[in-house]
């Protein structure tokens, strides 16, 4: 497996970072920690947890799983959703940072977090708070590197500008939703992040098991995809247009013998600005299938013919500088 380094930082991760959002959920404790080991042996050191996956087991089971080699893995974590019902058990205020990384260090069975990320931008607390508890973390050896996830580009920009103004250690990545099927990120964010060398960590790179065709365009009654609410419902996956892609992207499949799902992660590992998609299995077999996405190189022609058909609409102002700015 290539390695890679996430964002302006020296921290070496793998071309592709395993999930374990399922573990202890869908995916059970053994095939879970399976899973881990097979990906390390296969050059895979890039995992990635939260703690509210599956209200903490996640963390628990991926501790248990890296016992013995800690110092191989690059672990990364996130905090910012309710962890408590009381008024602080949210957010990124200094107090439930402080709080839940000390949890988080319980259940990963560690004395640091490699990479820690904030979930989603917090309205109610000042970044400059934020990522000074951040920056006191990174101090005192707890976490090495922080990133964030679901933010939108100024939120972004707003953060760094921060931590170069008061001398605070730097998000070295983002984690967002982004997919054949979910290209938002271009609009704005792919650009901030190759400008300001952000590593990207996407989430969902098959929109949420869309694009590994086990779906018709009957709407489904059961898997993640039956879901009435969230990223994965099927008013947002099973659209004409993604139906198009979903076409492409198995005709891409067909051509190099290879499945849909791992056209759709060669896709996106061959894409400019993307460090390591992140990628979950619900059992072995899935994990194989993705798996099956490294070690080849998909063809210019078709990988073009990819990026066309799911790129977003033209938009201004991308359609004004294309027609009339010029570069001196």
């Amino acid at each position: 497996m290539k390695i890679k380094l996430l964002g302006r930082s020296g921290l070496a991760v793998s071309e592709l970072c395993l999930g374990t959002m399922s573990f202890g959920n869908t995916t059970n404790e053994s095939d879970s920690i399976r899973m881990i080991h097979q990906f390390m042996e296969r050059g895979g050191n890039f995992l990635d947890t939260a703690n509210v996956y599956v209200s903490g087991r996640s963390e628990e089971i991926v501790g248990e799983a890296i016992k013995g080699f800690r110092s191989e893995v690059v672990l990364a974590t996130k905090v910012r959703m309710v962890t408590a019902d009381h008024p602080n058990g949210a957010g990124v205020s200094r107090k439930h940072i402080i709080q839940s990384v000390e949890e988080s260090l319980r259940r990963l069975q560690t004395d640091f977090i490699d990479l820690y990320q904030v979930h989603v931008w917090d309205h109610l607390t000042p970044i400059e708070e934020t990522l000074r508890a951040l920056d006191d973390l990174v101090t005192s050896g707890k976490v090495r590197y922080i990133g964030c996830s679901n933010f939108f580009a100024w939120q972004l920009m707003k953060s760094l500008a921060c931590s170069d103004a008061n001398r605070y250690v730097r998000f070295i990545s983002i984690q967002p939703q982004y997919s054949l099927v979910s290209r938002e990120m271009d609009r704005e964010m792919m650009s901030l992040c190759l400008e300001e060398n952000v590593g990207v960590i996407p989430w969902a790179p098959l929109g949420g098991g869309f694009l590994t065709g086990r779906y018709s365009k009957e709407e489904p009654t059961s898997g993640r995809l039956s879901s009435k609410v969230g990223e994965s419902s099927w008013a947002l996956r099973g659209t004409e247009l993604n139906f198009a892609i979903l076409d492409a992207v198995q005709a891409a499949a067909r051509e190099l013998d290879k499945t849909p799902a791992q056209i759709a992660l060669a896709w996106l590992l061959q894409r400019k600005g993307i460090t390591s998609p992140i990628f979950g299995a619900s059992n072995l077999e899935q994990f194989a299938d993705n798996m099956g996405a490294i070690g080849w190189t998909m063809p210019t022609e078709i990988w073009n013919r990819l990026d066309e058909i799911s790129a977003l609409p033209s938009e201004y102002p991308n359609r004004f500088i294309a027609k009339f700015a010029r570069s001196y």
